[in-house]
């Protein structure tokens, strides 16, 4: 049953990186979507998430919320050092944006759509209104997730087909996710650390590039109006799941 749910969130999820894909003559209104999907996510659902799972405290702080600083300062830092390295071999940016880093924030979307799949094994291995609840969230936000792939991997320089590529594997993620749980069970603790490093890098992307670069030439309100649908949208996404 895992398997089967976690195929709707392949669908949604090609259906929201083709949606990215058929409107970049408003690229600006894309971005900011995108960077209001992007912090909807994390504020709504990975923070939360994070925190109930995580569970413990180091020196007073939940490790959640430790971790969550330490995604953002190290996507920071893995930006800082493929922009480095581009400059140091004589390799020009493309506008500003080095390919590596978006190819890099793919594969972490990639990455989390797999624990996606995770996510909704496990919950059916609970129960089936628990499996039910939980895949519903997926298949609701990885539509955001799809988009987001395919907007990262392009806002960096990287031509359509690696996009696509990266696109593509998002979408199978979930399914392999949810068919591993066939063998394994994942720790409850370890799931809500990586949701909170996970959650970290998501932000710097929308807050340090995405969010600006929507901004940058289209200072428009109707910019700003996407941004906040896109927070608006997984809010009631989130809702309706619980």
């Amino acid at each position: 049953m895992a398997v089967l749910v976690a195929l709707g969130a392949f669908l949604t999820t090609l259906a929201g990186g083709w949606t990215a894909h058929r409107v970049t003559d408003r690229r600006h209104l894309v971005l900011g979507l995108a960077g209001g999907l992007m912090l909807g996510v994390v504020g709504l659902e990975l923070l939360p998430e994070s925190l109930e799972a995580a569970g413990t405290e180091v020196h007073g702080v939940p490790a959640a919320l430790l971790l969550f600083v330490a995604g953002f300062l190290l996507a920071h830092l893995v930006e800082r050092l493929l922009a480095h390295r581009q400059a140091a071999h004589g390799a020009e940016e493309r506008d500003g944006r080095t390919p590596e880093v978006g190819l890099t924030a793919a594969a972490a979307m990639v990455g989390h759509s797999a624990m996606d799949g995770v996510a909704i094994g496990a919950a059916f291995q609970v129960g089936g209104g628990m499996g039910a609840a939980v895949a519903v969230a997926v298949i609701a936000h990885d539509f955001a997730d799809g988009f987001n792939t395919y907007t990262l991997t392009r806002v960096y320089g990287n031509a359509r087909r690696r996009a696509l590529a990266m696109l593509l594997a998002d979408a199978a993620a979930p399914v392999a996710g949810a068919a591993s749980t066939l063998f394994l069970t994942l720790p409850e603790p370890l799931l809500g650390g990586y949701l909170g490093l996970f959650g970290g890098a998501l932000l710097y992307l929308a807050a340090a590039e995405i969010l600006p670069e929507a901004h940058h030439e289209h200072a428009a309100r109707t910019t700003l109006l996407c941004t906040v649908a896109g927070a608006l949208f997984i809010w009631l996404v989130v809702g309706a799941a619980h």
